[in-house]
């Protein structure tokens, strides 16, 4: 493609591949020629997304806080699709929004181990045959939670900050080695996880939009659009970096609403 943007020959691997952001990840790749294998934990819903994009593409289930089945998955990804290119890591859990002193380590340690252990998991399992093919580029979710603090959000806000910092981490170790390592920090966008918050009354859509210079809630497909690009040669000098796909919500901080939102008339 003229853009630059053509993963013909190009094997990707997307965690959290199933629904969200990571659907349209996998999506938009498979769009733009690449063979991907989708990671899900659940394994009838992995397929179901492998067969309605083709054969050619690889179901490759797992739970990517279990160091054992990350090995599993990252080697079933590697045999279908010959190599691993580009990994993009898209699974991640949100969290309650109770009060710190009533939140239980329990629920602390599974943001934890999902969203950064599963991260690190992956990077790890797939840099050692991205080294020995001379490059390839991970790029990793963090969040607008990974570059300030979302109170009583407090596992995911450290989850979030682990993840940028980890990115810098390994970008800085294997940049000589040719791997690449970028993330993106979406803020608020509409997902079915978002939805599901914004329904229980737990996030005030219409506060989000106030508060957000463009006046709305991102799409996936906007923070797939800069996965792409941090994949693509296009992004050839760049490493180390993460970028917020937020609408300007992380650059605002007068004292009043970024956005002259109306409500919505009922009845």
């Amino acid at each position: 493609m003229a853009d630059g943007l053509d993963f013909s020959g190009t094997g990707v691997l997307v965690t959290g591949g199933a629904s969200g952001i990571g659907r349209t990840t996998v999506d938009a790749f498979a769009a733009r020629g690449a063979a991907v294998a989708v990671c899900d934990l659940d394994p009838e819903r992995t397929g179901e997304v492998v067969r309605e994009l083709g054969n050619r593409h690889v179901a490759a289930p797992g739970d990517v806080s279990q160091p054992d089945e990350v090995a599993a998955l990252v080697e079933t990804a590697r045999t279908g699709l010959g190599r691993i290119d580009v990994l993009v890591n898209c699974a991640g859990v949100s969290d309650s929004f109770s009060p710190t002193a009533e939140q239980t380590i329990e629920h602390w340690q599974r943001i934890i181990d999902i969203n950064l252990t599963g991260t690190y998991l992956t990077c790890r399992a797939v840099a050692p045959d991205m080294m020995a093919a001379g490059g390839g580029a991970i790029v990793n979710i963090s969040s607008i939670a990974g570059l300030a603090g979302l109170p009583r959000r407090n596992a995911y806000t450290a989850s979030k900050h682990g993840v940028a910092g980890l990115t810098r981490a390994l970008a800085g170790e294997w940049a000589q080695q040719g791997v690449r390592v970028n993330a993106v920090a979406p803020g608020y966008i509409r997902t079915p996880m978002t939805q599901t918050l914004i329904e229980a009354g737990k996030v005030d859509e219409m506060r989000i939009r106030r508060r957000t210079p463009m006046g709305r809630m991102g799409e996936p497909g906007e923070v797939a659009d800069l996965m792409l690009y941090l994949a693509s040669p296009l992004a050839s000098y760049v490493t180390g970096a993460v970028i917020p796909v937020d609408g300007g919500y992380l650059a605002y901080a007068a004292a009043t609403d970024a956005a002259d939102i109306e409500e919505p008339r009922t009845g």
